[in-house]
């Protein structure tokens, strides 16, 4: 809950600075054309400044509609006579010029203005669906999977005006467990997003009817066969917790998931034997094989996509995930996934190369550790 407040603050805030430098830009053109007027009066006669008053309404066109655009080049035309009159040359040919200029340099920007506002309800047209599309396909994963077990997500596409990409994740209660599947499909585009609406559909719908999670990767395996082409193929990881102490996992060839016990060890749990991606049935001489992980009260686990190890600083550095564990013992899983994702892109100081997404698993059973509790 503290997550949704802190990040609807920062929309907020987001919004309040948008708005502010909206309303500097459309004041722009008037302080141009002042500053012209201004220092025309106050160099004399001869300064033949006149021409510049053309800058207002080219300013216009950035952030003002065409309607205001007109009004700022009626405004300059405006100028135009005390100053030519000022500077002795309104009935000659340099004021006409100058009055033909600033005509031209008008329609153009209400054009253009037009083209940019004809733009701007595009892209929010584009922004709606894709939040619409990420609302169906990564929706929103429950706080809690069982009693005492804490759930977090975060995700950062590689594509700045976009929300979602080819990682995928979905947490399910079924009469089996709950189970999980994070997931990193090959390429990116529209197409990535579609193999991982495959992917997500299939396994909603396995995930309640089959009893073993190796049933659960051949339905996924034979839905990619039927969509995918080519060498096309997903990385995922599948967990399985029953209510035991442990946890189930099959990983098809995905980075192994960091196991964080709640004596301040952690670790990097990688499967007893290499398996391949989905989508690469044809070429599997065996299935995965399911391995256990400890799963007591106290315990995390972080399951993680390629983006995150793989994001780089401007030295070529990967992310060091193994060094950050620390940073998950906060007494929020949510507040802790966040601080994580804030470090990851620090590290990199620019827009990560590749979409980077992280499921946090937290058995809060236990008391908190004296590092939880001071971290919180």
């Amino acid at each position: 809950m503290r997550s949704t407040w802190a990040l609807a603050l920062a929309r907020v805030l987001s919004s309040v600075e948008t708005s502010k430098t909206q309303a500097t830009l459309k004041s722009l053109p008037f302080i141009v054309m002042a500053v012209v007027a201004v220092i025309d009066l106050a160099s004399g006669p001869t300064a033949g400044l006149l021409p510049l008053l053309a800058l207002g309404p080219a300013f216009a066109s950035v952030a003002c509609g065409p309607a205001r655009t007109t009004l700022i080049g009626t405004v300059a035309l405006a100028l135009c006579v005390p100053l030519g009159l000022y500077n002795g040359i309104l009935w000659t040919s340099r004021t006409g010029i100058t009055a033909t200029a600033i005509l031209g340099v008008t329609t153009a920007s209400v054009l253009a203005s037009a083209g940019r506002i004809r733009h701007e309800r595009r892209l929010a047209d584009v922004r709606s669906v894709a939040e619409a599309a990420q609302r169906v396909l990564l929706r929103p994963v429950p706080r809690r999977a069982g009693p005492g077990i804490g759930v977090a997500v975060s995700y950062t596409s590689a594509t700045a005006e976009a929300r979602i990409g080819g990682d995928l994740y979905e947490v399910v209660t079924t009469p089996h467990g709950v189970r999980i599947i994070v997931g990193d499909v090959q390429g990116k585009g529209l197409e990535a997003v579609e193999t991982a609406a495959v992917v997500l559909g299939a396994f909603r719908e396995a995930a309640y009817d089959e009893d073993k999670l190796q049933g659960v990767v051949n339905r996924l395996e034979n839905a990619l066969t039927r969509e995918l082409s080519g060498e096309q193929f997903v990385t995922a990881v599948l967990a399985e917790l029953t209510g035991g102490d442990c946890l189930t996992v099959l990983n098809c060839g995905h980075p192994p998931p960091m196991v964080l016990a709640a004596g301040g060890e952690h670790w990097f749990a990688g499967p007893p034997e290499e398996a391949l991606p989905l989508g690469m049935g044809s070429l599997k001489a065996t299935d995965p094989v399911p391995y256990q992980l400890p799963f007591e009260p106290g315990d995390q686990v972080l399951f993680y996509t390629d983006g995150v190890v793989e994001a780089r600083d401007g030295t070529g550095r990967f992310y060091p995930l193994d060094s950050r564990a620390h940073l998950l013992t906060g007494a929020d899983p949510q507040l802790a996934l966040d601080a994580l994702r804030a470090d990851l892109l620090r590290h990199v100081g620019r827009p990560l190369a590749d979409d980077a997404a992280m499921l946090l698993l937290r058995h809060r059973s236990a008391r908190p550790t004296p590092a939880a509790r001071s971290a919180a």
